[in-house]
C-alpha cells in the first residue's frame, strides 16, 4: 500500500511523505503506483519552476519526503492540487493508497 502522510499547522503545510508500493499489480505494470509517481512528480517539478527554494524533497528507494516548504500563495495552492488529486487516487483504490493528515 502506498502511504501518505501531510503535516499541516494552522493549514500550512509543513512536510509531505509518499513511501510503499500499491501492490495494484506487478513493479513496472501498477497504475495506481504510476498514478501516484504523476501526480507527485509533477507537482515537485511544478513548484520548481516557479521557486527552485520553494521547497526541498528527497527521494530514496522510490519514498518521497518533502520538507521546508515556503509559505507562498502559489505554493499552496499547488500542494492542494496535489493532496486532491492524492486524495481522488485513494478513493478508487482504498486498497492500494492511503492519505493521512496531521493538523
Amino acid at each position: 500500500m502506498i502511504k501518505v502522510n501531510i503535516v499541516k499547522k494552522q493549514g500550512l503545510y509543513e512536510s509531505i511523505t509518499i513511501n510503499g508500493h500499491a501492490m495494484y499489480d506487478d513493479f513496472g505494470k501498477d497504475i495506481v503506483c504510476s498514478a501516484a509517481s504523476s501526480i507527485v512528480t509533477t507537482s515537485i517539478n511544478s513548484i520548481i519552476a516557479l521557486d527552485k527554494d520553494g521547497l526541498k524533497y528527497e527521494v530514496a528507494s522510490g519514498d518521497v519526503s518533502i520538507t521546508n516548504i515556503k509559505n507562498d500563495t502559489t505554493i499552496t495552492k499547488l500542494l492542494n492540487v496535489l493532496e486532491n488529486m492524492l486524495e481522488e487516487l485513494a478513493k478508487d483504490y482504498p486498497e492500494n493508497i492511503k492519505v493521512s493528515k496531521e493538523d
